[in-house]
């Protein structure tokens, strides 16, 4: 069994600590103080983690693995945790949306080995220490010694699978988020959203933008991921949210710098028009601008 500290309590985090619990690992959760036990909601049981919380980055010792679960704005907040968690043998699973996963944790874990990951996970904290988990059980990492060895300690519950070109990897989970992401935060409705005709051509645009600058970033992107990713969110329930609705609808801040941002930023640095990302994230960012001024002005 090996020791694991998992980084941020909210709702992959939370998770994945479940996970490896129950397989009988030894599992910390570093977390900001939150009112009793670690809740899971999943298929209608609800479930107590047995597992140690720590809540002062000071009382954190180091682990074999960690599972780096903040957002991904809140990487340079986790660097205390890092600091104590990270020693020389200690893997970063950097579990985190958004591409440039080895930038963020730059200079942050010190002699540990980093290992960019794409979770696949629909989680949503509904309480302060409670988080429902709906469905999604894969976790991507770039294939090679790291991810066999994280695909041998992972729980029944989650497949781990290691994907030799992990850049194209890393660009189509960003499509999956780059349009129902902003959208529901922006309208603060759920999927059923994207029914609404005008509202999916403005789906087709982000789409059809992020995959041109993925192109021109060194991914393997085409029509076809515009095509897949519409139907995918088709699949989706109406009820179903995203990640940046459920933060929008608690106050907390959202992730636009790292989709839409992204694709706008890169846009500009190669080259390729991308009005419909930068109108989104320029909505999105002066929303949230408001919001941290506690008002609407």
């Amino acid at each position: 069994m090996s020791s694991i500290a998992v980084i941020g309590a909210g709702g992959i985090g939370t998770v994945l600590a479940a996970a490896f619990a129950d397989a009988g690992h030894e599992v910390v959760a570093c977390t900001r103080p939150v009112p009793g036990p670690l809740v899971l909601e999943r298929g209608g049981s609800v479930h107590e983690l047995k597992v140690r919380m720590v809540t002062d980055p000071a009382a954190a010792t180091p682990a074999e693995w960690v599972l780096l679960c903040t957002k991904a704005h809140d990487t340079r907040a986790a660097a205390p945790w890092l600091a104590r968690t990270c020693v020389a043998g200690t893997t970063v699973v950097v579990c985190q949306n958004g591409i440039g996963h080895l930038g963020r944790v730059a200079g942050l874990v010190g002699p540990a080995t980093p290992l960019p990951a794409l979770v696949y996970i629909a989680a949503e904290r509904v309480g302060p220490a409670r988080v429902r988990h709906h469905r999604g059980t894969l976790i991507v990492v770039p294939a090679g010694e790291p991810a066999d060895r994280l695909a041998g300690l992972a729980p029944a519950g989650i497949e781990v699978r290691g994907e030799p070109d992990f850049v194209t990897a890393s660009w189509r989970k960003l499509l999956t988020n780059v349009a129902a992401n902003p959208i529901t935060a922006l309208t603060l409705r759920r999927m059923s959203v994207l029914g609404d005709p005008e509202v999916r051509e403005l789906a087709t645009a982000l789409l059809t933008e992020a995959v041109a600058v993925g192109r021109a970033a060194g991914a393997d992107l085409g029509p076809d991921d515009v095509t897949r990713i519409l139907a995918f969110y088709s699949e989706l329930g109406p009820e179903d949210g995203t990640s940046m609705l459920y933060d929008r609808l608690a106050g907390r801040p959202t992730e636009y710098e790292l989709f839409n941002g992204a694709v706008t930023a890169l846009g500009r640095r190669h080259g390729v028009p991308t009005p419909a990302n930068q109108a989104v994230y320029a909505l999105l960012r002066a929303g949230e601008q408001a919001q941290a001024r506690g008002g609407h002005h």
